[in-house]
């Protein structure tokens, strides 16, 4: 199933992050450059909803997400970590495969959809074979928008 909301400047190959905040932090920074909204209300719409139980949904992959006012459309970033980040996952293994979802505030079920397109992709373990095997971002992308067909 392809993610046709993810742009191929939405994918970040090696993100700098060394920790959860800043994993936050530097998905939000390019979510803010893609949708024009303020890095700093993207981030703390995305800290708001980790309080509430970590988006670490195990097997190394994190899925942070929220809802923004301004935002027209879904705004999809991935980020790869070269080296896993402790990011109190459901399984408490360390994540590597990051996808930041953001939806309009008024997306309703749109939101639960785009959510759920994204697990799925993600719960193939040859998907995340292939994520964490890519080397570049033009790569990634074409996984992701494809749905793994290269």
């Amino acid at each position: 199933m392809p993610l046709d909301f993810i742009r191929p400047d939405a994918v970040i190959a090696s993100l700098r992050a060394h920790s959860k905040k800043q994993v936050l932090q530097e998905l939000s920074e390019r979510a803010a450059l893609l949708s024009g909204l303020d890095e700093r209300d993207i981030v703390d719409a995305v800290t708001r909803r980790e309080r509430l139980g970590s988006t670490g949904v195990g097997n190394g992959i994190a899925i942070p997400h929220g809802k923004m006012k301004a935002l027209p459309g879904m705004v999809g970033v991935f980020g790869r970590a070269g080296r896993p980040i402790e990011f109190e996952a459901l399984d408490d293994e360390p994540v590597d495969l990051f996808f930041l979802l953001l939806a309009p505030e008024d997306s309703g079920a749109d939101h639960l959809k785009a959510l759920s397109r994204v697990a799925r992709l993600l719960r193939n373990p040859d998907m995340v074979a292939d994520l964490r095997a890519a080397h570049d971002a033009p790569t990634i992308h074409r996984l992701l928008s494809q749905g793994g067909a290269l």
